[in-house]
């Protein structure tokens, strides 16, 4: 793509110029840019966003907006030079540590989030949704930590080798790029599929436990519903003894009889919607005491959630499809010397990472109505 004279200096004539990387990175960025911008702003400014949950997407969303400021611009320049670095050693370092800490930051971000709902699913009765609580941001800290803690080495000098070809930045040491891709992905991602299969699990089983006290506690009011019907024709038969049972027509039938029979469909209505309302409670408190007080407490919190169980599949899905390419490509092409891995298969594999960035402000707001409303409100300037 490009000659390099015996003194290494670029012939910049034979540069073949990447105008569809340009292009698209550009428009990437735009869309990084606005869609996590619109997040911080909808938690930061609406007051009912302001959950425990809320504040790890903010997490997640920082992080993808770092990248999409301070890492898709130098890498859509070199993209669109056709792989070719033109700046100084000392930048492409702090590229390499910013793209392993921040790709690695929304990795963590996730898996956090993954964490977060679990335990607000399993066990929602030590899960406070509406304050941030201190495990909260031990999870959130620790993240960062880690994410650091990863791309360190590049910063203090482990990309500086002999022989270092000065037009290509990369990471230089292979033993780096294996250690990274398992800390960033081989770990968290089966800890993250882990922790959704079973609160996938864990709604499934709120779900069967909820259906069969609804199903227990309408056979219990159908039971009762035909004893208040009986009791109530008997009252009718002591009180009208001459009625006919033939007398079935509203327009024969006394205004006596015309009253039960208004006040019986009239039950019956009133009783339905306290099952679909109140079961919860009649089969919890009133027949078994306090002793089932919290459970039906907790089945309440897990009702809140039960929405996630339609988020799964797509947030473990775009997930897998944006990384796993990107690590299984890198980590083959370290360990595969014999393998012919070409800048193209990377190129893609790599922009795919980043596409993740701008497709997680649409998995975790878009699936939300409040969200929803929010940046509606925020982009037509309403107050």
């Amino acid at each position: 793509m490009v000659n390099v004279t015996p003194t290494g200096t670029l012939e910049k004539d034979d540069v073949e110029y990447n105008y569809l990387a340009l292009v698209f990175g550009i428009l990437l960025i735009l869309i990084i840019i606005l869609g996590n911008i619109l997040v911080c702003l909808s938690v930061l400014t609406e007051r009912s966003l302001k959950t425990a949950t809320n504040y790890f997407i903010v997490s997640l969303a920082v992080a993808d907006l770092l990248l999409a400021v301070l890492v898709l611009p130098l890498y859509v320049y070199s993209e669109f030079l056709g792989g070719i670095w033109t700046l100084n050693t000392y930048i492409c370092d702090a590229l390499m540590t910013m793209d392993v800490m921040l790709c690695t930051a929304s990795i963590l971000n996730l898996c956090a989030i993954s964490v977060d709902r679990y335990i607000a699913v399993i066990v929602p009765l030590k899960y406070n949704r509406n304050q941030f609580s201190m495990r909260q941001l031990i999870l959130i800290t620790a993240t960062w930590v880690l994410s650091f803690g990863v791309a360190s080495p590049v910063i203090f000098g482990l990309n500086r080798v002999p022989n270092r070809d000065k037009h290509v930045c990369k990471l230089e040491d292979d033993n780096f790029i294996v250690y990274s891709s398992v800390c960033s992905f081989f770990v968290p991602c089966p800890v993250m599929l882990l922790l959704y299969y079973w609160m996938f699990r864990g709604l499934r089983k709120w779900s069967a436990s909820r259906k069969s006290n609804l199903m227990r506690g309408e056979r219990r009011f159908s039971l009762s519903l035909k004893g208040l019907r009986r009791e109530r024709r008997e009252k009718v038969k002591y009180l009208m003894p001459s009625l006919s049972p033939t007398a079935a027509n509203p327009a024969n039938m006394p205004e006596n009889d015309l009253i039960t029979t208004q006040l019986d469909s009239t039950s019956d209505v009133e009783a339905q919607e306290r099952l679909k309302e109140g079961s919860p409670k009649e089969n919890g408190l009133k027949n078994h005491g306090l002793g089932k007080g919290s459970q039906s407490k907790s089945h309440r919190v897990s009702g809140r959630e039960r929405k996630a169980m339609k988020v799964l599949p797509i947030v473990v899905g775009v997930f897998l499809a944006c990384w796993t390419p990107f690590f299984v490509v890198h980590v083959t092409k370290v360990l595969c010397v014999s393998c012919d891995i070409g800048p193209t298969l990377i190129s893609v594999v790599t922009w795919l990472g980043y596409v993740n960035s701008a497709v997680n402000p649409i998995i975790y707001t878009a699936f939300n109505t409040e969200f929803r409303n929010v940046f509606q409100k925020l982009l037509c300037c309403q107050t």
